[in-house]
């Protein structure tokens, strides 16, 4: 996430809600100290663990990286206006996250070897899909493990427990959608984190 500073704009929408890290803290499930760590920029959290904290608030993931900013609706989008929302490992960047009224979420993702959504599998409402580009992902869903390779493709009903990690020793590279709009405006931040 270089050149966004998470740890003040965090601060920011803390204060600005009249919430004590402790508060937040307890309101998020994690420690009061990761609160602090996350805000002083000493630690960077991983995806879900930043969605844990901003579900607290609530925020969603694109207000978070978007600021306070809504952009007109716009059709096109070169490779460096789109929105990263990854944690520093994984990179999801996100089409339109500033577009008012977004009814869905399209991502382009990039896991590198070892990237992993983690441990604690992720349940949101909606559905979502993709299809890998590049590389190799194993993905559990619902308690079923498949590993798909370039070319294969995904959909489910993301209420299903489930987790995304790269096993393999090079890059994966998934283009998905979920619907409702994860990471839309309004506290429904969710994609896979």
């Amino acid at each position: 996430m270089s050149g966004f500073d998470v740890g003040s704009r965090l601060k920011y929408l803390r204060v600005q809600r009249d919430l004590s890290q402790r508060e937040l803290a307890k309101r998020a499930g994690v420690t009061n100290s990761t609160i602090s760590l996350i805000e002083q920029n000493s630690v960077s959290p991983s995806v879900s663990s930043l969605k844990k904290i901003l579900d607290a608030l609530p925020v969603s993931i694109s207000e978070f990286f978007a600021g306070e900013q809504i952009s007109h609706e716009q059709v096109f989008y070169r490779a460096d206006e789109l929105t990263e929302i990854g944690d520093g490992v994984l990179s999801w960047r996100l089409i339109g996250a500033r577009r008012p009224n977004r009814s869905m979420s399209i991502l382009h993702e990039r896991y590198p070897p070892g990237a992993d959504t983690g441990e604690d599998m992720l349940e949101h409402d909606g559905e979502e899909g993709g299809i890998i580009i590049s590389g190799t992902i194993e993905l559990t869903v619902g308690g079923e493990v498949r590993l798909l390779t370039t070319g294969d493709a995904y959909y489910f009903d993301s209420r299903l427990p489930h987790r995304f990690r790269n096993v393999s020793d090079s890059e994966c590279i998934i283009v998905s959608a979920n619907n409702p709009p994860s990471f839309s405006d309004g506290g429904n931040a969710q994609h896979h984190a």
